[in-house]
């Protein structure tokens, strides 16, 4: 596994969805993930560290999960499959780890309440990763994908890359006023 940090949330500007950003921890890869507005708005609250006077959705598992005696450990994204990304949260309850399945998104935005690391599979950041160059662009050679890849898969992905793309990353990595 691969830990990976959350670089930004973005819209993109031709279709006006949210992608969360993240970035190989220990290098210069960058996983985009799409999501939907309501979670990218928790996962950016709690980056924020803002306020509400209630508790959201995650919060509420969060909470759920620690009066249950349970502790958010890590979570990860595990796999890739038709263009859809999957998770597992890792909670320690008793002296032994569940793995609870998750939209990556929902995973997402309970490591940022917890405070714990956010893994990538090495397969899934090899078949899915980026490459930026230093104007914020994909790099194509580094978009090559390994022989196990199918045509159809590469072409799967290519929305993807296609949404990176109309992405503004020109203040990627650059913190927001």
């Amino acid at each position: 596994m691969i830990e990976l940090i959350i670089d930004s949330i973005r819209v993109g500007l031709r279709h006006y969805r949210r992608v969360v950003v993240l970035r190989e921890k220990e290098a210069e890869r960058y996983l985009t993930i799409w999501i939907g507005a309501d979670v990218a708005d928790a996962i950016a609250l709690r980056l924020q560290d803002v306020s509400v006077p209630r508790p959201q959705t995650h919060d509420l598992m969060f909470n759920m999960i620690k009066e249950f005696g349970g502790v958010v450990k890590s979570i990860s994204v595990n796999d890739l499959k038709d263009d859809t990304f999957f998770a597992r949260i890792q909670v320690e309850q008793d002296g032994r780890t569940i793995e609870i399945d998750s939209r990556p998104s929902d995973a997402i935005a309970l490591a940022v309440r917890a405070e714990v690391p956010i893994f990538v599979a090495e397969e899934v950041l090899d078949r899915a990763g980026i490459v930026l160059d230093d104007e914020g662009q994909p790099v194509e050679g580094e978009l090559e994908q390994p022989a196990a890849v199918t045509e159809e898969e590469l072409q799967k992905l290519a929305a993807f890359r296609d949404f990176v793309s109309g992405l503004d990353l020109d203040s990627l990595g650059k913190k927001e006023e």
